[in-house]
């Protein structure tokens, strides 16, 4: 299941993260490389892209790459929903994720038969930028090599559904034409309340709910989704949470909200910011600033009260481009989660 998340503040922290560009794919992988940037209908876009040494013919082994590519024309902001599923016969003992600086949040989980994985990967993207997440492939003994490799790519604030989507025939051994998974609907929640700690079973029915992710008030829920039912297990939160489905066809938005009782969860412990660099920049702003610390993660960065841009946070790290300043001199840089605001680092604005 997708790591439990706290709701309280985690919102808005989501929509404030940046993670910089990524690193590209390992030497001697073969097929498509990652898509180029194009228009889109959505300010904010993602594409998926696979790339591989596949298993077939005397390889009982091989590699590939799922790769996700913000192409819209602005900053991809939340949550991004990765799937990969796997034909009979091919299996995956996980995927490996380790880009850094490590200014984001990444986490997947693998079904029990190791052929489906689901990945959520938190941050802001900036136009053009690239990641991917690695895969060593496996064939079972007595099995013919047969099927599709499919991997999608979901998130809640891309509205244009092309690109989201790729396939891979092992039989031909090509990429598979485009295609568009049809727009979700939910109808309805087989639970509506529970305690504000978290752990609420609950089913989302609907259609085309395949390769879906769920939100409770914005965070996602650990949980699977079938073609006409999710069942997820709720996030800490509290008051009354909007639910939505999100996959790779769009978002659709429970008829209900689901209403925590009792006390949140704890809030997180508070951020601490132990050191910048750089520690100075030019006065009209636009450096980039990475911000060193604890307890960072979905955090929020504000240089002398002044929020920065292009923000992204990772337990331990941030980066942050640094605003104008009024004049130049020292302000204190700030960084705010769930678990409150960190006491300020000093960064100097140079004439």
């Amino acid at each position: 299941m997708i790591t439990r998340l706290a709701k309280a503040g985690l919102a808005a922290a989501l929509s404030a993260t940046t993670l910089a560009t990524g690193a590209v794919l390992a030497t001697g992988a073969t097929a498509a490389a990652a898509p180029a940037v194009t228009a889109s209908t959505s300010a904010q876009h993602v594409t998926v892209s696979q790339n591989g040494n596949y298993p077939g013919g005397f390889f009982t082994t091989g590699n590939m790459a799922v790769g996700w590519t913000s192409s819209g024309t602005a900053d991809l902001t939340g949550p991004t929903h990765i799937t990969l599923d796997l034909p009979p016969g091919v299996t995956t003992d996980g995927a490996m994720f380790f880009p850094t600086p490590q200014d984001y949040t990444f986490t997947s989980v693998l079904s029990p038969d190791h052929r489906h994985l689901e990945a959520v990967f938190t941050a802001t993207r900036a136009v053009g930028s690239y990641n991917f997440m690695k895969l060593n492939l496996a064939t079972t003994p007595g099995v013919p090599i047969a099927g599709t490799i499919t991997a999608t790519v979901a998130n809640p604030n891309d509205t244009d559904p092309t690109g989201h989507v790729s396939s891979y025939d092992l039989v031909s051994r090509s990429p598979l034409p485009a295609t568009v998974q049809a727009a979700p609907a939910v109808t309805g929640l087989g639970t509506t309340t529970g305690p504000g700690a978290g752990g609420t079973a609950v089913t989302v029915s609907g259609s085309d709910l395949a390769h879906g992710m769920v939100l409770v008030g914005g965070v996602p829920a650990p949980g699977t989704c079938t073609d006409t039912a999710c069942t997820v297990t709720t996030p800490g939160g509290s008051g009354s949470a909007p639910v939505s489905v999100v996959t790779p066809g769009g978002t659709a938005v429970a008829p209900a909200a689901f209403d925590y009782t009792g006390a949140p969860p704890p809030a997180p412990a508070a951020p601490v910011v132990s050191s910048l660099s750089p520690a100075s920049g030019p006065a009209v702003g636009g450096t980039r600033v990475n911000v060193i610390g604890s307890n960072l993660t979905y955090g929020t960065v504000a240089f002398g009260g002044v929020p920065a841009t292009h923000v992204s946070c990772g337990p331990s790290f941030c980066t942050a481009t640094a605003p104008a300043g009024d004049q130049p001199g020292p302000v204190g840089v700030t960084v705010t989660t769930a678990g409150g605001t960190s006491a300020p680092a000093t960064y100097t604005y140079t004439a």
